[in-house]
Parts: structure tokens; sequence; C-alpha cells
């Protein structure tokens, strides 16, 4: 292993922790808003962006097989199945 493919085995986890304790600060540094618009959609947001960056930099979903993304959307889908009838549930009650 050459001395720049080292560092950049290195120095990839640490940007992406980095970026994530940026995202932590922004997701602490606006729940304490008082009255912020769109609270919730910008907290969902920024936690979309954390998973992203989880899922391409530590599950290395960039470079995995084809199977594994698949399985990687299945699991998106079911998720979204699922908030979308607990959301339907709290709408009706």
């Amino acid at each position: 292993m050459t001395r720049e493919q080292r560092a950049h085995v290195i120095l990839a986890p640490l940007k992406v922790w980095a970026a994530l304790l940026v995202l932590l600060g922004l997701t602490l540094g606006y729940a304490y808003v008082p009255h912020a618009p769109l609270k919730a959609e910008v907290s969902i947001a920024i936690a979309m962006a954390k998973a992203l960056l989880i899922a391409i930099a530590f599950m290395q979903l960039r470079k995995a097989d084809w199977i594994v993304r698949l399985a990687a959307l299945a699991g998106i889908v079911w998720v979204s199945f699922l908030y979308l009838i607990a959301f339907s549930d709290y709408l009706t009650r």
C-alpha cells in the first residue's frame, strides 16, 4: 500500500466523522431555536443526510454489488411503508 492510499484510508473516515459531528451540531442547534419554521422537516432532512453519509462511507454502498444495493433499497422501502402506516393511524385517531 502506498503512502497516498494509507492517507486516504485514514482520512476518509475522519472526514465523514467530522461531517457527522457538524450535522449533529446543526440538529442540536436547530432543536433549541424557539418557534423555528419547519422544525420537523429540517430535522428529518438532517437525519437523512446523516443516514446517507453512513450508507455511502461506512456501509460502502457505492462500491457494493447490486444485490447489496437492492437489499438496502428494500430496507428503505420497508421503513417508508412502516412510517406511512403509523402516520395514517395517527391521523385517523
